[in-house]
Parts: structure tokens; sequence; C-alpha cells
């Protein structure tokens, strides 16, 4: 709530005594050529009213003031036909607001705003703002495409014979190593890394490797600000044994290229309804290179342990990476069931290998099955009837649908994570059933629930 300032009080004194028309509008007109993407312009014109939420508010008494307030939803609309200038005179609402629309004609924008929010200069800043916008929206429109043929929810991953779904973050212990990757023409040392990482993967048993890689999205204007400028993305392989290490990891560099063009778009924002988990895969892995000198503190020596652990892990297992002048240290932070050390080991005798040798020389390629067994034997017995129905009237309270049979997903039927915590919250409240989050993600309907109640 702002007060009005003096100005702004004039214009609502003038309205309210005199019939002034559409004298206080401010119309802008853009047209746009035959490339125009609509749909983006339209979301750019919703991220515009966010980033100057004042074109969606009124102006209201409040005792003896005049202040601005948060009005209704922006005005902004898609319409047939050609530009129609009657709008421009369309009386506002200074009282219930939004105090500016925004109509597509076609290819013809026309915003209108009421000159209590909007002056000459104003036009500068909205144009400069609205295409910043468009060009963001159109980011998430080529991300989105990018991830619509490569996304898929991760499944489970084979690490050492056992296969792992987890995603969300326990209690882990640590393995630290240190590498020196030997120097391969063409692949940096992250590359190099990451390639020995899949084809380890794919020798524990997964034909198709996918993991989760930290990026950073800082810029030029974020680049000495502290803050968290990091997105995680999904990174797939499928190593074949005839390939030599250098031709995988050559290929995986390529990949990685077309990922690195769409990594200031979150993931969320590219694929609809993603579910949300503390990690995006089983396995992760984050990877910085120190090119700076060690921080100097006058009078004193300082020695900086830049991977400390925090007794945790996101996930199955995580790699937190940093690479220095003096080595590639390796983090290697896991759950307790897992075996560190052997997997520490299993890694680096894939860092040091002869890039020219087949990946068939360097580990087998045998496809694990023991995920299904594993699986079944998990299985818990079907939930009892009367529990199911009690179960069911709950998903039905909460998302004001009738009926939900036991295989609806959740989320086909509207459901997000704040639906999905008050149905966990109501179930153990009301009947003791306990479910934890990435089981309910992983398993949106009531049967896939009710397997994993305890």
């Amino acid at each position: 709530m702002i007060e009005a300032s003096l100005a702004q009080r004039g214009m609502w004194v003038t309205e309210q005594l005199t019939e002034t028309g559409s004298a206080f509008h401010v119309p802008l007109v853009v047209r746009f050529g035959q490339d125009l993407d609509s749909a983006a312009l339209l979301r750019a014109c919703a991220a515009l009213v966010r980033r100057h939420p004042v074109l969606a508010g009124a102006l209201r008494e409040d005792g003896d003031r005049l202040v601005l307030v948060p009005g209704g939803r922006a005005s902004i609309e898609s319409a047939e036909g050609e530009l129609d200038e009657s709008l421009i005179r369309e009386p506002f609402d200074l009282d219930k607001g939004p105090l500016s629309r925004f109509t597509l004609f076609g290819r013809t924008l026309l915003f209108v705003a009421h000159h209590v929010v909007f002056d000459g200069l104003s036009k500068e800043i909205l144009l400069r703002d609205l295409a910043a916008c468009y060009a963001q929206e159109l980011e998430v429109s080529r991300a989105a495409a990018f991830w619509a043929g490569r996304w898929n929810e991760p499944g489970e991953t084979v690490v050492q014979g056992v296969p792992y779904t987890a995603r969300h973050a326990g209690r882990a212990l640590a393995t630290e190593i240190t590498l020196d990757p030997p120097a391969i023409a063409g692949l940096s040392r992250f590359e190099h890394l990451l390639a020995a990482l899949h084809v380890l993967l794919r020798g524990y048993g997964n034909a198709d490797v996918v993991t989760a890689i930290d990026l950073s999205t800082r810029t030029s204007d974020t680049h000495d600000t502290i803050g968290s400028f990091v997105t995680e993305l999904p990174v797939a392989s499928s190593p074949r044994p005839e390939q030599t290490f250098l031709e995988f990891a050559t290929g995986l560099r390529a990949t990685l290229r077309e990922i690195y063009r769409h990594r200031a778009v979150p993931l969320a924002a590219a694929v609809p309804h993603l579910r949300p988990h503390a990690a995006l895969t089983p396995v992760s892995v984050s990877y910085r290179r120190r090119t700076e000198p060690e921080p100097a503190f006058e009078g004193v020596t300082a020695e900086v342990d830049w991977t400390v652990f925090n007794h945790a892990v996101r996930g199955a297992v995580h790699l937190q990476c940093v690479d220095t002048a003096s080595g590639l240290r390796v983090s290697l932070r896991h759950l307790p069931e897992v075996d560190g050390p052997r997997l520490a080991a299993d890694l680096a005798a894939l860092v040091a290998a002869d890039p020219g040798r087949a990946l068939g020389e360097l580990v087998g390629f045998e496809t694990r099955t023991a995920s299904s067994s594993v699986l079944a034997e998990q299985a818990a017995p079907a939930a009892a009837s009367e529990l199911t129905e009690q179960v069911r009237q709950i998903w039905e309270e909460v998302l004001g649908i009738s009926p939900v049979l036991d295989d609806d997903d959740i989320f086909d039927l509207g459901g997000h994570s704040l639906t999905i915590t008050q149905i966990i919250a109501r179930m153990d409240k009301r009947l003791g059933v306990k479910v934890e989050l990435d089981d309910f993600f992983d398993n949106p309907t009531i049967a896939g629930v009710l397997t994993h109640a305890r």
C-alpha cells in the first residue's frame, strides 16, 4: 500500500468531480512482424505486470488517505479482427483496478493505461521491459521444445548391483578422493569426469544412464553477488561397448553443449507438472573450477577446505567436485549402504583409463534385471478395502473431485505439491497412516500411495 502523490490525488479528484472521458488514458500501439510468437507475447505481458505490479493496481480511499493498492488480475487478452480503437475510450474503475490493459489483435498490441499510474517516460520503460520479458518467454519456449522429447521422470539407477530410486535428502557418508585426469584434446576435465561416471554406471548395469548436473546461471550482472545462481539439469546417455572412451566422451560433450544453451531456464519452467524432489536423479554431480588465488588474510595464514561434508546427500550418490591447480578434489557423498571407497576406486580407474580403449574392454555391459525382483519383494500387499475408502475420501475432500479411482494420477486431477502435503497431513492425523513425500510423488495414485504407506 503506497500513499498517492499530489499529482495522483489531483487526477483522482478530477475524475470524481467531472466527466473526463478518456482524457487521462495513455494508449500505446505496437505492430509486430509475421514472426511474432503470440502466446509468448501474452505471457511476456503477464511477466511485465509482475515486474511492475502498479499496472494491475487500484487507487482507493483509506480513511483520509488515498492509496495505491493491489487490484484485480491484470487485463491481458487476445481479440479477433483488426485493431479496435474504441477500447482506448473504455473507462477504468480506479477503485477496483486494474489500471492498465493489454489487448492483442492478431500481431498488433494495444496497451492502454490510466495516467494515474503511467506517464510518457513509462512508455520507454514498458517497451524495454516487455522486449526483455518476450525474449525470456521465447527462451522458455525453446527450452520446453528441447526437453519435450528428452525428459522422462527418472526411474531407478543401479549402483553396485542395487537399484536406487532415492531422490530425497538423507543421512550420508562421504569418501574423499583427489583425481588428476590426463589431458584429452577436445575435452574439459569436467567432461572427462562426467563421461567416466556415465561409463561406470553403464558398467553397473544401467543401459540408459541419467545423471543430474548443477550448472551456474550467473551473468555479468551477478558475477560478484552472493546468492544461489544455479540450476540442475539432467544428462542422459546410452554407452555402447564398441565405442572408445574418447568417442563416447566426445558425444557426451556435444550433448552437454546442447543442454548449456538452455541453462538459464529452470527445468520446472520448461517441463509441465514436474514433480519436485530434493534430487533430480538418484546420481548427481556438481563441479566448480577454481581459478582465483587462495584468499589472503593480512598477517595470518589461512587454509580453506572447499568441500566440507554436510553429512547428508540428495539422492543416492552425489559428487561434489572442486577443480584446483593441486588436483580435482571429489567429495563423494552417498547413502550408507553404498560402498563409497569401491565406487571411488572404480571411478578413478576409469578417469585414468586409456581414452582409445573400447568401453566394452573397460566395463561389463550386462544389464541388471534385479530391479524388478527387488521392487516385487518390496511391494506391500493390497491395502484393506476400508482403508482404501478412507484414503479416497480424503483425496476427494482435498481435490474437490468425486469419484477418484484407485489408479487416477493426482497430477492429472489438477493436484500439486500443496495438495499432496494436505493429503499426507490428513492421512497421518485422521488415519495414522504415514507416507513419505517422495514416495507420494513417485506413486501419485491411491493404490500407489497405499503400497508405500506405513
